[in-house]
């Protein structure tokens, strides 16, 4: 069964578009756990567009479940993630001019980076998840890397229309689930997952953590927190 990791980066884009104290994202986490989250998930981006340094700090001291902290390989950011310690830290892409995250993280193209990011954060004590692409060689490298997870992109899957080209893409996510899981890392995957297209990707073998944001936030828009929160857990379980 999976474990929901719910993402409230953009509750704090809302509050971010007008400069102001609400909609709080620490209220928000503690809803999500109240609703049955395992996770709450959290980027803190170098343009800090969204999450503030005082989200991440707030968050920290208030939820009793996993923190999961999404970052890219950058030392200042590492850095307060080694004094704030989140249970888990996922390194991404960042792209100032994307609107999200766009694709996995590049691991075999800058090995070195990546490789002392994740050294320092694991002899903080953290543990660590990379976001990629469903490709094999990627999955490679961080088996090598000795990370303790490995978060597929779901991407691609999200944008294909459902039929026999969306199936084909959830085929590529369970051959690289498979790998994921027989190299005896953790298997988690999101990125552009709905209520209408996660239910396969919860099904995939070994799925340990989903991690979904705009989706949920968009449907607690109109049901409420809670309530679009306990409706993702249906689906997921």
């Amino acid at each position: 069964m999976a474990e929901l990791g719910v993402n409230i980066d953009h509750v704090a884009t809302l509050r971010q578009a007008r400069k102001t104290f609400e909609p709080d994202p620490v209220r928000a986490a503690i809803l999500a756990e109240l609703a049955g989250a395992e996770c709450i998930t959290m980027h803190l981006r170098e343009d800090r567009r969204h999450i503030q340094d005082r989200d991440l700090r707030i968050i920290r001291e208030t939820i009793h479940v996993k923190l999961n902290l999404e970052m890219a390989c950058d030392r200042r950011i590492m850095e307060i993630a080694c004094e704030v310690k989140p249970d888990q830290v996922t390194l991404v892409p960042e792209r100032r001019e994307e609107v999200t995250t766009e694709g996995g993280l590049d691991v075999a193209a800058q090995r070195d980076r990546v490789a002392m990011i994740v050294g320092r954060l694991q002899e903080a004590g953290i543990a660590v998840s990379l976001f990629l692409d469903p490709d094999p060689d990627q999955i490679d490298v961080a088996t090598e890397l000795n990370v303790e997870a490995v978060e597929l992109h779901t991407g691609q899957y999200a944008l294909t229309p459902r039929g026999g080209a969306q199936v084909k893409e959830l085929e590529i996510l369970q051959e690289a689930g498979k790998q994921v899981r027989e190299a005896a890392m953790n298997l988690h995957a999101g990125h552009g997952l709905t209520y209408q297209n996660v239910r396969p990707v919860a099904l995939i073998e070994g799925m340990h953590e989903l991690n979904i944001g705009h989706s949920i936030i968009a449907r607690a828009v109109l049901v409420g927190f809670e309530a679009a929160v306990r409706e993702m857990k249906f689906l997921i379980v």
